[in-house]
């Protein structure tokens, strides 16, 4: 009655790349012989990518497109990619084609072979990524583990093939600062890896620069971890024992040359005890805004058009458990 088989891909700005896409996705598809559809959301690109889905649409039955109402970011994008989808079965993967399409055969049968709910894709190199990306990711993971209490696989992305039962279970998740593999990764079941080469894109350029990336360490550390509240006592620590040392430096002085270096040691002191205060401020305030993003209560997207093509739209429905 459903699909076998989902493929979810948010998009923004990546008609160069699409018909690509297009072509090596659909020959892999077709070649595990399951039915199956692509689901690709249109992020509020500005260029030609919901004319150009729309267009493939057109000629293939399998291509589901959904337009958004505005950029709303690739992490809610995806979600609204996976909250239409109705297979069985769900592969997460990037338009750019740095994740090679090629590669689900593979872990399509690893998924039954291991009787595993997840499949997740590990980098083992990174080609055409410069040394900035792959020292900023290398420091990112290992930061995400040092203070996250849940375990995450380093060298991963979005790219991964779960089972339904998964999907239900993350699309109940109510954050709505998402973080994709970390919120699979904490769900659990059974999740074993798929190790591969990473492409260079295909066409065009990445759309992370580097305030995106940022923040969406900043969305997964906070997401995960509670540790860095604990910063600001650990701060207040070091300013106690720097004035501390403080005064016994001055006692020293002041018995060595008769006179303290007041004016030095207490404005050090000052620095000392301000930036023990903003750093503990900036923290609360990390977690004070996505408290309030959370009662506040707004939808996380909202979905302004979906073009079925002819097979996608022979199949009855499946209940949309959408996140609120």
């Amino acid at each position: 009655m459903h699909p076998a088989l989902s493929v979810v891909i948010p998009c923004y700005n990546e008609d160069l790349v699409l018909d690509t896409l297009h072509e090596r996705l659909g020959r892999v598809c077709d070649g595990l012989g399951v039915d199956y559809e692509v689901v690709l959301v249109n992020d509020g690109s500005k260029d030609g990518t919901w004319a150009k889905m729309t267009s493939i649409a057109a000629r293939d039955p399998n291509w589901v497109c959904v337009n958004l109402s505005r950029n709303h970011g690739q992490q809610l994008a995806l979600t609204a990619g996976l909250s239409v989808c109705r297979g069985d079965h769900i592969l997460v993967i990037d338009a750019d084609l740095q994740d090679p399409p090629e590669a689900l055969a593979e872990m399509w049968s690893i998924l039954h072979r291991e009787g595993a709910d997840v499949v997740y894709g590990q980098r083992t190199s990174r080609a055409g990524e410069t040394w900035f990306k792959r020292t900023s990711a290398y420091a990112f993971y290992w930061l995400l583990g040092r203070l996250s209490d849940s375990k995450f696989p380093r060298n991963t992305g979005d790219f991964r093939l779960l089972s339904r039962r998964v999907l239900d279970h993350y699309l109940a998740m109510p954050e709505r600062q998402r973080y994709f593999r970390g919120m699979v990764s904490w769900i659990g079941f059974k999740q074993v890896p798929y190790q591969y080469e990473r492409d260079p894109r295909a066409a065009g350029q990445t759309n992370y620069n580097f305030r995106k990336m940022m923040r969406f360490a900043i969305d997964a550390i906070v997401g995960f971890s509670v540790k860095p509240l604990t910063l600001a006592t650990r701060v207040g620590g070091f300013c106690f024992v720097a004035a501390l040392l403080t005064w016994v430096l001055a006692a020293l002085w002041w018995i060595a040359y008769g006179e303290a270096p007041t004016v030095g040691l207490l404005t050090g002191l000052v620095f000392l005890l301000s930036g023990g205060q903003f750093v503990a401020l900036g923290i609360i305030g990390e977690y004070l805004g996505r408290m309030f993003e959370e009662v506040r209560g707004r939808p996380l997207f909202l979905i302004d058009q979906i073009v079925r093509g002819r097979a996608a739209n022979a199949v009855p429905e499946r209940p949309r458990r959408d996140v609120a």
